[in-house]
């Protein structure tokens, strides 16, 4: 069977897939990065997990995957396929895509992780159908994928969609990027945890916890979680005035709330709209696979237009 090799490369731990044409996952399975023997050592990890996926499909299925698509977080240079940094790897400059076709022999193509899962989301998950969509992640941080017909938009130098850096309180909390107020300070997973830390007086409460408080009607985590979505909807607001999008996909930790999260939120958007459009509001559909998925169209997107360049006069 004709299929393609699927990594999603995250700060601890590797998920790979062998996926069909038709975005089957055909095989799975997952690696320990193995930062803490150096960036060095994380990049030879991925390339042994991919020679072992490449010899797996040769023995299962009796060829070589026929391409590679690789998501990594961080700073990503796609055009030129370099994995340019990640705090969390401890990598600059790597020449990912080149170190992978070699190993594997094979076209590989490189993708910021966010923006890989955002295209796996719009395609085949929440967003199927939508022309234009933004994909939300709310976890440690927040991040955005902005997708524009079937593919998604990297920007000018590999920025577009940090919607997490959207300033929604000036002159509010510090932010690791040099800023104050980002909206990642105030309504991604690990900013909620903190709050209802320290509002709760639990050091070991978490996000999830804040939503079953919630939904128990606590009313310290009624305004912890109050606050986050008015944050969140502030950001979201901006973000759907400049780029208009008929879904607004959002998926991450805090999306696991469910309608403990997307009831107050789609009517705090829907209060703070006056002339935009109200997009759709849905949670992401496809889970911890969206950036394997994306990989793996990122494998097939880059067949098609190798054939295509191939047959073109």
């Amino acid at each position: 069977m004709r299929h393609v090799i699927a990594l999603d490369v995250g700060g601890t731990g590797m998920k790979a897939a062998l996926v069909g044409p038709d975005g089957e996952l055909l095989h799975q399975a997952r690696r320990a990065t193995g930062r803490e023997r150096g960036p060095e050592a994380v990049v030879e990890s991925i390339l042994d997990f991919a020679a072992e996926l490449r010899a797996y499909g040769i023995d299962r299925f009796g060829e070589p995957a026929a391409a590679a698509g690789v998501a990594v977080p961080g700073i990503v240079d796609e055009e030129r396929g370099v994995a340019a940094y990640s705090a969390n790897l401890g990598w600059r400059d790597v020449p990912l895509r080149d170190l992978l076709a070699g190993r594997l022999g094979v076209p590989v193509a490189l993708g910021h992780d966010v923006r890989t899962g955002g295209l796996a989301e719009g395609r085949i998950g929440a967003g199927k159908g939508a022309d234009r969509f933004l994909f939300v992640p709310l976890g440690t941080g927040i991040a955005g994928a902005i997708g524009i017909n079937g593919r998604v938009e990297s920007g000018a130098h590999g920025f577009a969609g940090e919607i997490g850096h959207i300033v929604v309180r000036p002159g509010g909390s510090p932010c690791p990027c040099g800023q104050v107020g980002c909206l990642e300070r105030y309504a991604s997973a690990a900013a909620v945890s903190e709050a209802w830390a320290a509002a709760s007086g639990d050091p070991e409460a978490d996000a999830a916890d804040c939503a079953k408080a919630v939904a128990s009607d606590d009313p310290n985590a009624v305004r912890v979680w109050q606050q986050a979505v008015d944050a969140l909807a502030d950001g979201l607001v901006t973000a759907l005035t400049l780029l208009d999008p008929r879904t607004l996909i959002i998926g991450g930790g805090l999306a696991e709330a469910g309608e403990t999260l997307f009831t107050p939120l789609r009517e705090a958007v829907r209060r703070r709209i006056t002339f935009q459009k109200l997009p759709t509001i849905v949670p992401a559909a496809l889970g911890d696979t969206a950036g394997c998925l994306g990989a793996g169209l990122l494998a097939w997107d880059l067949l098609t237009t190798t054939n295509r360049t191939e047959v073109t006069p």
